[in-house]
């Protein structure tokens, strides 16, 4: 895979990081957005395939970059396909540093030191082109605006938006109220995209160890809740110190 193409776990984190206070938007969420993230990706670019609520593998050579390939290999040593809610449930320990650090190294980010409480040491993030942020939600922005059904790539990120709780972030205030309720809408537009933000929402509505049901027949009404969105919770989060007197805080 070439690195002319942002992928969508970079994109997902380019729009929930705040230009103004460094930090991430929905940091605990986002962690799950960002395994799911990986999986779409992964399906984009042909490595794995839907297999009903469960994800198999279907070419397991690498793509060429590092991260994605950390979890293709992990789903190809399944042998088996695999739950997506149970995938995006598991521990996923530093994901999202790991592509904080990947930005940086790209140069689409810098870190900035600080203190938080005038002692212990942080580090933020800013954007080193802003441009590049207002390119990706602008994608956004047009398929909410038109109506007009996204490519598989921008639904997929809409997906994952909105089941991350980025809506109130990337629309605050009852005037984005609409633009919300159409950013969830466009979770339809992407059969990989809409499997996956369920999946994330599912683990944190704590559905995570009940499969899925298969729709019903035809002429029968499928039993069962139908998992809900996940509350769009307050914007951004102050940066907690990591444990530790010599370890560098990273911004949520």
């Amino acid at each position: 895979m070439g690195r002319s193409r942002r992928t969508l776990p970079e994109e997902l984190l380019l729009l929930a990081l705040d230009p103004t206070t460094g930090t991430t938007a929905q940091p605990q969420s986002l962690d799950l957005g960002l395994a799911g993230a990986q999986l779409v990706e992964l399906a984009l670019a042909g490595r794995i395939a839907p297999d009903g609520d469960r994800i198999a593998v279907v070419a397991p050579r690498p793509t060429g970059d590092p991260t994605l390939d950390c979890a293709l290999e992990l789903l190809r040593r399944r042998g088996a396909p695999v739950r997506a809610v149970n995938w995006i449930g598991g521990p996923r320990l530093g994901l999202r540093q790991t592509y904080l650090s990947h930005l940086e190294r790209c140069g689409m980010v810098h870190a900035v030191e600080g203190q938080m409480c005038g002692v212990l040491p942080t580090t933020r993030y800013q954007a080193t082109d802003t441009a590049i942020s207002r390119e990706i939600k602008a994608r956004l922005d047009s398929a909410i605006r038109t109506g007009v059904p996204p490519d598989p790539r921008t639904a997929a990120l809409a997906a994952l938006a909105h089941a991350v709780g980025l809506g109130k972030h990337l629309y605050p205030g009852n005037e984005g109220r609409s633009s919300r309720s159409r950013l969830r809408d466009l979770i339809r537009h992407d059969p990989m995209g809409g499997l996956v933000a369920h999946a994330v929402m599912d683990v944190q509505n704590g559905a995570a160890a009940q499969p899925r049901r298969s729709p019903a027949p035809a002429g029968r009404q499928a039993p069962g809740p139908v998992a809900r969105p996940a509350p769009e919770p307050a914007r951004g989060v102050p940066a907690q110190p990591r444990h530790g007197s010599m370890a560098r805080a990273v911004a949520h």
